[in-house]
């Protein structure tokens, strides 16, 4: 009686909610998978206000920042974003694409996805948003959802995990899906550095680029953004997987372990941060003899401020001047063949049942 009784009632309910949406009710989109590509981000603009903007948000960040809020905050909007956004808008300034006026990291990012978006077809919409900065992740959530996507792939295109910025990336998505009504399925790709396709990609990278030299180098220096000791020693596992991939680069690529070595760069404060550091590291080297040196950056999955003006520029500028002669920076994947191809592999095999 009962159940007869609940399945008239619920025929009752699909016809009453069909017949009353209006006839010129829209369609709602619906059965396409999306894939979010998120980036770090970038300031708009390489002027003061554009980057305290920004620094405010990143540093607002308690994935971060681990620093209790009631001490940090006072610091933060104190002394920090006071002196620091000058000096940033200045190095954002040296690699500023101003025909374009935008940062090389932006131009990237959204060829990344638009070349994703070719590679994938119709079946799969294809976005891209920044942790920090526009365009957001809500964005490009909203930009999915209303175009008919009940699965989301977010792609947090770091391919050593850390909770400071995958784990960052995928928190604010989070926070994001809480406040739909609809909510997609979501699928998240953690990590890639163990990918074979992620260090087929770095391997054929660093040699192309160190054939076309007229010289062979002594040495090639893999650079990773560095995180605070403290985050390794409560669990993080950036850090190994920085020496894993340091490791499979080496053995797939036949070179020999004392030729590569492995660094940290980008280490701000008076805190511990992992290492070796790769400032440090550089004048160790010319110290020693080595005179022809090449560095390549496997965390970044895209050239920015930290890999054209931290390492192109300044580390070039050390290692000169410690006694070095030769010095070569080998470009991140960023949207070439190479790199693209690599990104539809890893996210095909990540994803499998969804695409």
């Amino acid at each position: 009686m009962g159940t007869g009784q609940s399945r008239e009632q619920t025929k009752q309910s699909d016809r009453m909610t069909a017949s009353s949406l209006p006839a010129d009710h829209p369609a709602v989109a619906f059965g396409k998978t999306g894939i979010l590509m998120i980036s770090l981000g970038t300031p708009d603009q390489p002027t003061y206000g554009a980057v305290r903007r920004y620094l405010a948000e990143f540093l607002s960040d308690p994935r971060v920042i681990e620093t209790p809020r009631i001490f940090w905050l006072p610091i933060l909007y104190g002394p920090i974003l006071t002196f620091r956004p000058a000096r940033s808008a200045k190095a954002y300034a040296k690699i500023w694409d101003y025909e374009r006026g935008e940062s090389p990291l932006r131009t990237y990012a959204r060829s990344q996805a638009e070349k994703l978006q070719a590679r994938m077809g119709d079946a799969v919409k294809v976005a891209w948003a920044f942790r920090y900065g526009n365009p957001s992740i809500q964005a490009g959530l909203d930009e999915l959802r209303e175009a008919g996507c009940e699965r989301i792939i977010l792609f947090a295109l770091y391919p050593q995990y850390s909770a400071t910025t995958t784990a960052s990336s995928f928190d604010k998505a989070f926070d994001c899906l809480r406040g739909m009504r609809w909510q997609p399925a979501v699928h998240t790709v953690a990590r890639y550095c163990d990918n074979p396709d992620y260090v087929a990609a770095l391997v054929q990278s660093a040699k192309q680029s160190i054939a076309d030299l007229d010289w062979q180098p002594e040495k090639l220096l893999m650079s990773y953004h560095s995180i605070p000791q403290a985050y390794y020693d409560k669990g993080d596992p950036y850090a190994c997987y920085c020496q894993k991939t340091s490791r499979l680069f080496g053995e797939s690529g036949g070179f020999r372990p004392a030729d590569i070595i492995t660094s940290f760069q980008s280490r701000v404060g008076p805190a511990q941060w992992i290492g070796p550091y790769t400032d440090k590291t550089v004048d160790e080297l010319a110290a020693s003899g080595v005179k022809k040196l090449a560095v390549m950056a496997p965390a970044f999955s895209v050239d920015c401020l930290e890999t054209l003006e931290e390492l192109n520029m300044e580390l070039r500028e050390q290692f000169m001047a410690a006694g070095g002669t030769h010095f070569h920076y080998i470009p991140c994947l960023n949207d070439s063949d190479l790199g693209m191809g690599m990104l539809e592999a890893v996210v095909r095999r990540d994803a499998a049942g969804w695409l």
